[in-house]
């Protein structure tokens, strides 16, 4: 696999693990002529080990753990047969197993259907939300600066 395919593969699975559920349902619900699916694997939750770095650069050390919910689906349909894997923060079966279809649905034939009427409004949605929040959290800002003034002459100087 190459590089690029690889970073496509990672946008793509960013993308349907932080979309809400509800729109990747309704995604799903308006799906023409919506292959078979078969659940392979889950879905299924468990536990990660979350690792931090001290400084974001130096050694790794065990955050914590975090819930994490996995699906592998089998999607069939017009003579092909694919398979996705979706993982997904939290405890979120149904939304674990709808980015698995939809990762399914990018390994055939359906590939460019998916990328333009799922990924990228999924994206685009996302990217506004992020937007908003930055502004909102730039607008509670406070900037602290000190204005240190050295006076070497009288104190009772006057300016007229």
């Amino acid at each position: 696999m190459t590089q690029d395919a690889v970073q496509a593969r990672r946008r793509t699975a960013r993308v349907l693990a932080t979309a809400p559920q509800d729109e990747l349902q309704r995604l799903w619900d308006a799906w023409p002529d919506r292959p078979e699916v078969e659940y392979l694997r889950g879905p299924e939750a468990g536990l990660v080990m979350v690792q931090g770095r001290v400084g974001g650069t130096g050694d790794r050390f065990n955050l914590g753990e975090a819930t994490v919910t996995r699906a592998t689906v089998v999607v069939r349909g017009a003579g092909a047969e694919t398979t996705g894997t979706a993982y997904v923060l939290g405890s979120h079966p149904k939304h674990a197993g709808l980015a698995a279809i939809f990762e399914a649905l990018l390994a055939g034939e359906a590939r460019e259907r998916v990328l333009a009427d799922v990924i990228a409004p999924l994206e685009a949605a996302q990217a506004e939300r992020d937007a908003l929040a930055q502004a909102q959290a730039r607008s509670t800002v406070v900037d602290f600066f000190t204005v240190a003034r050295e006076n070497n002459g009288p104190e009772d100087e006057d300016l007229e």
